[in-house]
Order: C-alpha cells, then structure tokens, then sequence
C-alpha cells in the first residue's frame, strides 16, 4: 500500500472520526483541527489500526507530530503484516 492510498483511506477515518470533511496534507497536526484533543486521539489510534489492520505501540504513537508522521508509520507496519 502505497501513501496515495493510505492517505485515501486516512481521509475517510479522519472523516469519521472528527464528523467533519478535514484535507489532510503531511504537515496537519493536532492543534489545527477543531475537537483534536487527547480522547478523540486515542479514538482515532485505535480506528486508525483497524481500519489498516496494523498495531502501534505507545511509543510509536507518542512519536507522532503530524499526519505524515502517522502516514509513514501506517506504510512501515503495513509492510511488516504482509
């Protein structure tokens, strides 16, 4: 899976997540999106790893300062699960 489609399907689980039609680019980070606070995070981490079918530690979510941080974490567990 390819960034093209990852960020694809981040649109639509962003979407979902947040109830609002949001344009993700790799610099958007937490602070710029209305009702992105530390519960709606762990909501969308977890919607995140179901919707690629992918696990995250703490550590790596901790690590993440925006979109296109998540977008290459996605893309290197991505290719270990296959």
């Amino acid at each position: 899976m390819g960034q093209v489609e990852i960020y694809a399907a981040l649109t639509q689980v962003f979407n979902d997540v947040f109830d609002d039609d949001i344009e993700l680019r790799p610099e958007l980070s937490a602070n710029e999106v209305d009702g992105w606070d530390s519960l709606t995070h762990i909501r969308l981490m977890l919607t995140v790893e179901k919707a690629f079918q992918v696990k995250f530690s703490t550590a790596d979510i901790g690590a993440l300062k925006n979109v296109g941080d998540l977008v290459r974490l996605i893309e290197k567990r991505a290719k270990k699960s296959i």
